[in-house]
Protein backbone atom coordinates (compact mmCIF):
# COMPACT_ATOMS: atom_id res chain seq x y z
CA UNK A 1 0.00 0.00 0.00
CA UNK A 2 1.35 3.44 -0.50
CA UNK A 3 1.03 5.96 1.74
CA UNK A 4 0.69 9.91 1.29
CA UNK A 5 3.55 11.02 4.29
CA UNK A 6 4.01 14.75 5.31
CA UNK A 7 8.10 15.50 4.14
CA UNK A 8 8.34 16.39 7.92
CA UNK A 9 7.16 13.22 9.60
CA UNK A 10 10.29 11.40 7.35
CA UNK A 11 13.01 14.38 6.93
CA UNK A 12 13.04 15.53 10.67
CA UNK A 13 15.82 12.87 11.90
CA UNK A 14 19.41 12.61 11.72
CA UNK A 15 22.33 10.16 11.79
CA UNK A 16 24.12 10.36 15.13
CA UNK A 17 26.40 7.45 16.20
CA UNK A 18 25.02 4.80 14.53
CA UNK A 19 21.28 6.18 16.04
CA UNK A 20 17.75 7.68 14.69
CA UNK A 21 17.95 11.03 16.83
CA UNK A 22 14.28 12.39 15.84
CA UNK A 23 13.42 15.90 16.48
CA UNK A 24 11.43 16.26 19.91
CA UNK A 25 8.23 15.23 20.55
CA UNK A 26 7.51 12.87 23.39
CA UNK A 27 3.70 12.65 24.22
CA UNK A 28 1.13 10.58 22.06
CA UNK A 29 -0.05 12.16 18.63
CA UNK A 30 -2.15 10.60 15.54
CA UNK A 31 0.03 12.43 12.98
CA UNK A 32 3.54 10.99 12.28
CA UNK A 33 4.31 14.58 11.76
CA UNK A 34 3.57 15.51 14.72
CA UNK A 35 5.73 12.43 15.86
CA UNK A 36 8.94 13.78 14.28
CA UNK A 37 8.39 17.15 15.63
CA UNK A 38 7.47 18.54 12.13
CA UNK A 39 8.69 22.29 11.80
CA UNK A 40 9.16 21.39 8.39
CA UNK A 41 7.72 22.15 4.84
CA UNK A 42 4.43 20.61 4.03
CA UNK A 43 5.19 19.10 0.94
CA UNK A 44 4.05 15.35 0.73
CA UNK A 45 5.87 12.53 -0.46
CA UNK A 46 4.39 9.04 -1.02
CA UNK A 47 5.61 5.39 0.88
CA UNK A 48 4.84 2.31 -0.16
CA UNK A 49 4.39 0.59 2.64
CA UNK A 50 3.99 -3.03 1.05
CA UNK A 51 7.73 -4.16 2.35
CA UNK A 52 6.80 -3.69 6.23
CA UNK A 53 6.08 -7.53 7.61
CA UNK A 54 3.25 -8.45 9.29
CA UNK A 55 5.09 -10.43 12.82
CA UNK A 56 2.63 -13.56 13.62
CA UNK A 57 1.96 -15.86 16.21
CA UNK A 58 0.37 -18.40 16.08
CA UNK A 59 -2.08 -20.45 13.84
CA UNK A 60 -2.06 -18.48 10.29
CA UNK A 61 -5.63 -20.12 8.97
CA UNK A 62 -7.24 -19.82 12.59
CA UNK A 63 -10.48 -18.14 12.47
CA UNK A 64 -9.84 -15.65 15.14
CA UNK A 65 -7.81 -13.12 14.41
CA UNK A 66 -5.85 -10.76 17.28
CA UNK A 67 -3.90 -8.00 16.59
CA UNK A 68 -2.19 -5.86 19.19
CA UNK A 69 -1.73 -2.31 18.91
CA UNK A 70 1.52 -1.55 21.34
CA UNK A 71 4.53 1.23 21.59
CA UNK A 72 7.80 0.10 23.07
CA UNK A 73 8.05 2.88 25.51
CA UNK A 74 4.32 2.13 26.88
CA UNK A 75 4.91 0.65 30.66
CA UNK A 76 1.02 -0.55 30.48
CA UNK A 77 2.45 -2.44 27.17
CA UNK A 78 5.13 -4.06 29.24
CA UNK A 79 2.75 -4.82 31.78
CA UNK A 80 0.16 -6.39 29.39
CA UNK A 81 3.19 -8.67 27.80
CA UNK A 82 4.43 -9.50 31.53
CA UNK A 83 1.17 -10.83 32.18
CA UNK A 84 -1.74 -10.98 30.44
CA UNK A 85 0.24 -12.42 26.75
CA UNK A 86 1.82 -15.07 28.77
CA UNK A 87 -1.47 -16.82 29.49
CA UNK A 88 -3.12 -15.67 25.87
CA UNK A 89 0.71 -17.60 24.36
CA UNK A 90 0.37 -20.41 26.25
CA UNK A 91 -3.17 -21.34 26.18
CA UNK A 92 -4.33 -19.79 22.66
CA UNK A 93 -1.16 -18.81 20.63
CA UNK A 94 0.97 -22.05 21.37
CA UNK A 95 -1.71 -23.94 20.73
CA UNK A 96 -3.35 -22.58 17.34
CA UNK A 97 -6.74 -21.65 18.33
CA UNK A 98 -5.85 -17.78 17.66
CA UNK A 99 -3.48 -15.70 14.71
CA UNK A 100 -2.09 -13.48 16.93
CA UNK A 101 -0.19 -10.24 14.92
CA UNK A 102 1.52 -7.49 17.19
CA UNK A 103 1.43 -4.11 15.20
CA UNK A 104 3.98 -1.38 16.68
CA UNK A 105 2.27 2.34 17.33
CA UNK A 106 5.16 4.92 17.22
CA UNK A 107 4.36 7.90 20.57
CA UNK A 108 7.85 9.19 20.70
CA UNK A 109 10.99 8.52 18.75
CA UNK A 110 12.41 5.69 21.09
CA UNK A 111 9.77 3.67 20.39
CA UNK A 112 10.56 3.91 16.32
CA UNK A 113 13.74 3.11 17.09
CA UNK A 114 12.97 0.16 19.30
CA UNK A 115 10.79 -1.06 16.35
CA UNK A 116 13.48 -0.93 14.05
CA UNK A 117 16.10 -3.24 16.78
CA UNK A 118 12.57 -5.60 16.81
CA UNK A 119 12.89 -6.33 13.14
CA UNK A 120 16.35 -6.15 12.70
CA UNK A 121 16.41 -9.87 12.53
CA UNK A 122 13.60 -10.44 10.73
CA UNK A 123 10.55 -12.77 11.67
CA UNK A 124 12.36 -15.40 13.31
CA UNK A 125 13.92 -13.24 15.91
CA UNK A 126 11.67 -10.70 16.12
CA UNK A 127 9.57 -12.00 19.37
CA UNK A 128 12.41 -12.67 21.45
CA UNK A 129 13.71 -9.23 20.64
CA UNK A 130 10.24 -8.44 21.24
CA UNK A 131 10.37 -9.97 24.65
CA UNK A 132 13.78 -8.32 25.69
CA UNK A 133 12.15 -4.89 25.00
CA UNK A 134 9.46 -5.40 27.49
CA UNK A 135 11.16 -6.64 29.94
CA UNK A 136 14.17 -4.59 30.14
CA UNK A 137 11.82 -1.53 29.41
CA UNK A 138 12.79 0.77 32.54
CA UNK A 139 16.30 -0.27 31.75
CA UNK A 140 17.01 0.63 28.31
CA UNK A 141 14.98 3.49 28.95
CA UNK A 142 16.83 4.92 32.09
CA UNK A 143 18.84 7.41 29.98
CA UNK A 144 16.06 8.97 28.03
CA UNK A 145 17.14 12.44 29.05
CA UNK A 146 19.81 11.55 26.56
CA UNK A 147 19.21 9.96 23.18
CA UNK A 148 22.79 8.73 22.60
CA UNK A 149 22.40 6.71 25.91
CA UNK A 150 19.29 5.10 24.48
CA UNK A 151 20.68 4.23 21.35
CA UNK A 152 23.36 2.40 23.20
CA UNK A 153 20.90 0.99 25.73
CA UNK A 154 19.07 -0.53 22.06
CA UNK A 155 22.13 -1.85 20.77
CA UNK A 156 23.38 -3.70 23.63
CA UNK A 157 19.79 -5.51 23.64
CA UNK A 158 20.40 -6.32 20.06
CA UNK A 159 23.55 -7.74 20.40
CA UNK A 160 21.98 -9.58 23.55
CA UNK A 161 19.60 -11.28 21.14
CA UNK A 162 22.73 -12.33 18.73
CA UNK A 163 22.61 -9.49 15.93
CA UNK A 164 26.23 -8.81 15.00
CA UNK A 165 27.23 -5.08 15.88
CA UNK A 166 26.84 -3.93 12.11
CA UNK A 167 24.04 -5.39 11.46
CA UNK A 168 22.40 -3.34 14.47
CA UNK A 169 23.69 -0.50 13.50
CA UNK A 170 22.65 -0.72 9.82
CA UNK A 171 19.03 -1.28 10.81
CA UNK A 172 18.87 1.70 12.92
CA UNK A 173 20.51 4.35 10.83
CA UNK A 174 18.08 2.79 8.12
CA UNK A 175 16.13 5.70 6.88
CA UNK A 176 13.93 4.28 4.29
CA UNK A 177 12.76 1.67 6.96
CA UNK A 178 12.51 4.69 9.45
CA UNK A 179 10.38 6.28 6.89
CA UNK A 180 7.96 3.15 5.79
CA UNK A 181 7.70 2.29 9.22
CA UNK A 182 6.06 5.81 10.39
CA UNK A 183 3.53 5.64 7.32
CA UNK A 184 2.38 1.74 8.09
CA UNK A 185 1.54 2.95 11.61
CA UNK A 186 -0.32 5.94 10.61
CA UNK A 187 -2.17 3.60 7.78
CA UNK A 188 -2.87 0.95 10.58
CA UNK A 189 -3.89 3.03 13.41
CA UNK A 190 -6.10 5.34 11.31
CA UNK A 191 -7.81 2.56 9.90
CA UNK A 192 -8.90 1.02 12.87
CA UNK A 193 -9.12 4.13 14.99
CA UNK A 194 -6.20 3.01 17.49
CA UNK A 195 -5.89 6.18 20.02
CA UNK A 196 -4.00 4.55 22.93
CA UNK A 197 -1.97 1.49 23.79
CA UNK A 198 -1.99 -1.27 24.38
CA UNK A 199 -5.06 -1.31 21.92
CA UNK A 200 -6.83 -5.03 20.21
CA UNK A 201 -8.71 -5.45 17.05
CA UNK A 202 -10.06 -9.00 17.53
CA UNK A 203 -12.09 -10.34 14.47
CA UNK A 204 -12.18 -6.99 13.26
CA UNK A 205 -13.70 -5.33 16.62
CA UNK A 206 -11.46 -2.54 18.60
CA UNK A 207 -10.79 -3.27 22.88
CA UNK A 208 -8.89 -1.49 25.14
CA UNK A 209 -6.64 -3.03 27.42
CA UNK A 210 -8.43 -5.72 29.70
CA UNK A 211 -7.51 -8.27 32.26
CA UNK A 212 -7.01 -12.26 30.86
CA UNK A 213 -10.36 -13.41 32.30
CA UNK A 214 -12.22 -10.28 29.91
CA UNK A 215 -9.70 -11.13 27.52
CA UNK A 216 -10.36 -15.02 27.21
CA UNK A 217 -14.13 -15.01 27.56
CA UNK A 218 -13.79 -12.48 24.42
CA UNK A 219 -11.85 -15.37 22.39
CA UNK A 220 -13.84 -18.04 23.59
CA UNK A 221 -17.21 -16.41 22.25
CA UNK A 222 -15.28 -15.69 19.05
CA UNK A 223 -14.16 -19.29 19.00
CA UNK A 224 -17.54 -20.75 19.31
CA UNK A 225 -18.97 -19.10 16.53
Amino acid sequence: MTKVLPIAAIAGALVVGGGWMLTQGNGPTDRGAQLMGAAMAQEAVEVDTSSVIEMVQGNPDATVEVIEYASYTCPHCATFHANQYEELKANYIDTGKIRFVYREIYFDRFGLWASMLARCGGPERFFGINDLLYTQQREWLAGGQDPALVADNLRVIGLTAGLEAEQVDACMSDAETAQTLVAWFEENSEADGVRSTPSFVINGELYSNMNYGEFAAILDAALEE
